[in-house]
């Protein structure tokens, strides 16, 4: 299993209880895919005794990010950590995003809310890479939970805001926004990945337009690798829905693959 018990960081980045953390890991970041995570230690004690997952927010030559949000006592030991201070990983884990294809001049749409937004730069990235036109839709209650839109701007991506209280971009639901959007004629794919409501009622719209979406499903993980089953979610296959493993068979599954009212 991929292990870094010193991951160095080397730079960092608070927006109130958001957080990007960028660490050099040679090793890790060899193998580092767009959609994939780390299971984070947040203390050198055992409490809290699990390690968190955490999205890749990007990753490049012997570095990888992650942004996250202050969600309990884990995060928020993990948000005091300064630059110089070691991380200790494992991963990447995960299988990560499918890009197979062609996507030269192609439409890619990413969707995401909150803290759901972090895995979308480096998979826009990889799109880039491949020629797609990617558009990013960023959700969030105020304009304060959408912190990373400039960045995003900056690496070239068209960015829709949308925010539920209009203090930036559209006033609703990313979700609305989308739909609006739809109207205009659809993307050669969606990518999403946020809250539940948003991420099935995108898959719902995406099915109603037969637009191929993938989903970045987020659970309590207990291992990170498969060993404790403790993330298991229904999702439908031959025999009409089976249980997987989000850590180890996902985090990312196709809109039409997830039994939602089970999610």
């Amino acid at each position: 299993m991929p292990h870094d018990p010193r991951a160095r960081i080397i730079r960092r980045q608070s927006w109130g209880d958001f957080h990007l953390f960028r660490f050099e890991s040679p090793a890790l970041a060899a193998s580092a895919k767009p959609g994939q995570f780390v299971m984070v230690r947040t203390a050198e004690g055992t409490d809290p005794l699990l390690r968190r997952p955490i999205s890749l927010h990007d990753g490049g030559d012997g570095w990888m990010e992650i942004f996250f949000r202050v969600a309990g006592r884990g995060t928020a030991l993990l948000a005091e950590r300064k630059e110089g201070q070691t991380l200790d990983l494992i991963g990447p884990l995960g299988g990560g995003y499918q890009l197979d294809g062609e996507w030269s001049g192609r439409k890619a749409w990413l969707v995401g809310g909150g803290r759901g937004i972090a895995p979308l730069y480096f998979l826009g990235r990889a799109l880039q890479v491949r020629g797609a036109r990617v558009r990013v839709f960023y959700g969030g209650k105020t304009r304060a939970e959408i912190p990373l839109a400039g960045k995003f701007r900056d690496a070239g991506f068209d960015v829709a805001c949308s925010t539920d209280d209009g203090s930036l971009g559209y006033r609703g639901f990313v979700t609305a926004l989308l739909e609006k959007e739809l109207a205009a004629g659809p993307p050669a794919g969606l990518f999403v990945c946020g809250p539940d409501p948003m991420m099935e009622r995108t898959a719902r719209l995406a099915q109603a337009r037969n637009i191929p979406a993938q989903i970045s499903l987020e659970a309590i993980m207990g291992c990170g690798f498969g060993a404790c089953w403790g993330c298991v979610k229904r999702i439908k296959r031959q025999d009409g829905g089976k249980w997987r493993k989000i850590c180890e068979d996902g985090p990312v599954f196709a809109a039409d693959e997830i039994i939602w009212d089970e999610a």
